[in-house]
């Protein structure tokens, strides 16, 4: 027997205990329906992900118990007639695809004398319940995160949007694994061609398993030389929600509470959630205050290095005679001095996040106040060298998400040489060199700097909601992710009487 169900119980039973042979977690459970018990069927389930059969409150209980009183020759068809209306079930008509439902924790029902198998869904494989979010805090807001079950992440982005032109394609992924992962978008809003790429990625690359959302982030991603990151990561479904309104697409891997938002651009990264909900007073110096952090990670160490080592003239003399005396007795030259205390920080940082949340606190204050303090005293670094790395370190933990303060501390390596062998000449070629690599890089065809130096062929640039949060009765445009003819998301309602086929509700 090959891939197809036969009619006959003993064949079906036979190819499904040879290949589930050693399966040990796996229920095969023969019964005999009917008033007199002649209907022989087969009941194949995962231990763990699904319900006890017998209980009345399950599906596949519901299912047997209907059956154990009828009469033999009313069963069949009672199957091919009614029997897919008593509950959540559904046929298969072949073993493979019988099996695929049955992993991804179903159950299968086989009858003698009926050529399908009856998928009987169930409560699935365990997984966390719905939790508030820990990464992305907010004081504003839904508290709401994701799961580690994609439907259930799907469920929650559905509730904020109860619009059937939300739609949510699935796929999966992996040839052994058998990952589902789902595309959730706006119909009306979504640009065609950026389906079109991202479905073709998708299906350009055969894996043996996909675990995570980011094994999908660096198969699928076309500058994958580049540090920065070219997807947006997120926890949080109310965010998701309204990028989706935005015209972005979001997706959803099963086995991962992250969700993947692309196109993601540089202005992303630095805005949260709730800069929506609050005051654009108080968000626009949020913002300010994030990009000020961006620079000061990307540049301080090295700026220190350059200023100290080749131009002290820009320094006022106090200042220069300061540095000189917190530096008497200290054997190594800066550049050592600043790298010994990054690489130190980093792994402080690393320790801190691999470690028991109790014990993770107590590496921090080990690491940042007795090493560093033991350090200043030994004459191993100067105070002025843990001050600046203090600062720098304060400022990458101030950038709202991780994959994007990854890169500014992976680069702040690079400008630490740079300032230290060849003065500003040298911070000055680092910022062209990232400047001209950010200018040419495009997240699905937009832009990274988009919206502060970027167009469309047909001149629209979307809103221009970047470092300074206008009030939000102005934020009447889409960004440049959505279509073009479906700009406007926001009117009065006097407008929207004027221009009853113009708008996009």
């Amino acid at each position: 027997m090959k891939g197809d169900i036969s009619p006959h119980i003993e064949e079906n039973e036979a190819y499904i205990r040879k290949r589930l042979e050693n399966c040990d977690d796996f229920i095969i459970r023969p019964m005999l329906l009917g008033e007199e018990k002649k209907i022989r069927c087969l009941v194949v389930y995962i231990e763990v992900a699904v319900s006890n059969m017998v209980l009345e409150d399950s599906v596949i209980g519901k299912l047997v118990n209907h059956m154990w009183e009828m009469p033999a020759e009313e069963i069949l068809e009672f199957v091919r007639d009614n029997g897919m209306g008593i509950s959540d079930v559904q046929p298969m008509d072949s073993m493979d695809q019988a099996f695929a439902s049955m992993l991804a924790g179903n159950a299968l029902f086989f009858l003698d004398g009926y050529a399908r198998a009856i998928k009987v869904s169930s409560k699935g494989y365990p997984n966390l319940s719905v939790s508030e979010a820990t990464r992305e805090k907010v004081l504003r807001g839904s508290k709401e995160g994701f799961t580690d079950a994609v439907k259930t992440n799907s469920a929650l982005v559905r509730k904020r949007i109860r619009d059937t032109r939300l739609k949510v394609k699935q796929k999966t992924l992996g040839n052994r694994s058998q990952t589902l992962v789902q595309l959730l978008y706006m119909e009306d809003l979504v640009r065609p061609e950026l389906l079109e790429d991202l479905e073709n990625r998708l299906d350009s690359f055969v894996i043996d398993g996909v675990l995570d959302s980011g094994v999908v982030e660096q198969l699928t991603e076309s500058n994958w030389l580049s540090p920065f990151p070219q997807f947006q990561t997120t926890e949080r479904p109310d965010k998701c929600a309204a990028e989706i309104l935005n015209g972005r697409v979001l997706l959803l891997c099963d086995h991962s509470p992250m969700g993947i938002l692309l196109p993601a651009v540089f202005n992303d990264f630095l805005q949260v959630s709730e800069d929506s909900y609050n005051r654009f007073e108080i968000v626009s110096l949020q913002r300010i205050i994030r990009y000020c952090a961006v620079l000061i990670t990307l540049l301080f160490s090295g700026t220190y290095l350059a200023v100290t080592n080749f131009h002290t003239q820009v320094l006022p003399t106090n200042l220069i005679l300061s540095f000189s005396e917190a530096r008497q007795g200290v054997p190594f030259p800066g550049i050592l001095e600043i790298l010994f205390m990054e690489i130190a920080f980093e792994t402080i940082r690393e320790a801190g996040i691999r470690m028991p949340g109790p014990l993770g606190g107590t590496i921090g204050i080990v690491g940042g106040l007795i090493v560093g303090q033991a350090a200043v005293e030994a004459n191993l670094v100067s105070p002025i060298v843990v001050v600046v790395v203090a600062v720098t370190a304060l400022c990458s933990l101030a950038i709202p998400s991780e994959s994007f303060s990854a890169p500014f501390r992976l680069l702040k390596f690079g400008f630490i040489l740079l300032g230290g062998t060849l003065g500003v000449f040298g911070i000055l070629l680092g910022l062209y060199l990232t400047a001209s690599h950010l200018a040419g890089l495009k997240s699905f065809g937009i832009p990274y700097l988009s919206p502060f130096a970027a167009k469309t062929h047909a001149g629209y640039c979307g809103e221009r909601d970047s470092i300074i949060r206008i009030p939000f009765r102005f934020l009447t445009r889409r960004p440049i992710y959505a279509r073009e003819n479906q700009k406007v998301k926001l009117r009065t309602k006097e407008s929207q009487k004027k221009k009853q086929k113009g708008g996009s509700f």
